[in-house]
């Protein structure tokens, strides 16, 4: 296995030791947030969620960093359902490197289905946080998140910075951004129209049209 990152590569055996402690309903992932569209790049027992090495993070901005229960660089024991309908329990740590610029997560997913029928004894270990709908003026961004989200969108749009993009091409960078909760946090539309080059009406435009296509496909 090819893992260019020599500091996230460090975390393999502790994934591994996770994963064979708790067993094969205990998925483990490592992710690589330098290249935020292709993070995961190593996942054990990943048949809980079906998570793959080349995928892009799902719940780390919206669950994790905008969470009023993340702090310290982790979160623990949120709620997560597979495509399936599986309730998951997990927990993201953030990594950072030698000059503590987040680099990485660390994710566990536990299958919930075999304990759920040990409820009685149970109910403390399978009890999750339950997903709550975030509202950009409702959450008080921690100065590390925003910088977080900053960096995310700066790598996101690094690859294309020296391309002329067309309309097409900036609007899937967009929906790859709204996809992963980006513009839940504030300033983060100024940030991106910056970066594309356009502008805030232009950018509210592009989601709008992503919204207006996702309904009719519905």
């Amino acid at each position: 296995m090819d893992i260019s990152n020599k500091e996230l590569k460090k975390y393999i055996p502790i994934a591994n030791l996770i994963a064979k402690t708790f067993g094969r309903d205990c998925e483990v992932v490592i992710h690589d947030l330098t290249v935020p569209q292709n993070s995961v790049i190593y996942a054990i027992n990943n048949h809980v969620t079906g998570r793959k090495v080349g995928q892009a993070f799902d719940h780390l901005v919206k669950q994790v960093l905008l969470s009023p229960k993340f702090e310290d660089d982790y979160m623990a024991g949120y709620k997560t359902v597979t495509e399936g309908g599986r309730e998951i329990k997990s927990s993201t740590a953030l990594i950072r490197d030698s000059n503590e610029k987040v680099i990485g997560a660390l994710c566990v997913n536990y299958n919930l289905e075999s304990m759920i029928h040990f409820k009685g004894f149970l109910d403390e270990f399978i009890s999750v946080e339950q997903e709550e709908t975030v509202k950009v003026e409702d959450v008080e961004l921690m100065e590390n998140v925003a910088e977080i989200a900053d960096d995310l969108i700066d790598r996101i749009i690094a690859l294309y910075e020296n391309e002329d993009l067309k309309r097409k091409e900036k609007v899937k960078l967009i929906k790859f951004m709204d996809e992963k909760g980006i513009f839940l946090i504030k300033g983060s539309v100024d940030k991106v129209a910056e970066k594309l080059g356009i502008s805030k009406v232009t950018v509210y435009s592009y989601l709008d049209e992503i919204k207006k296509n996702v309904s009719d496909e519905i």
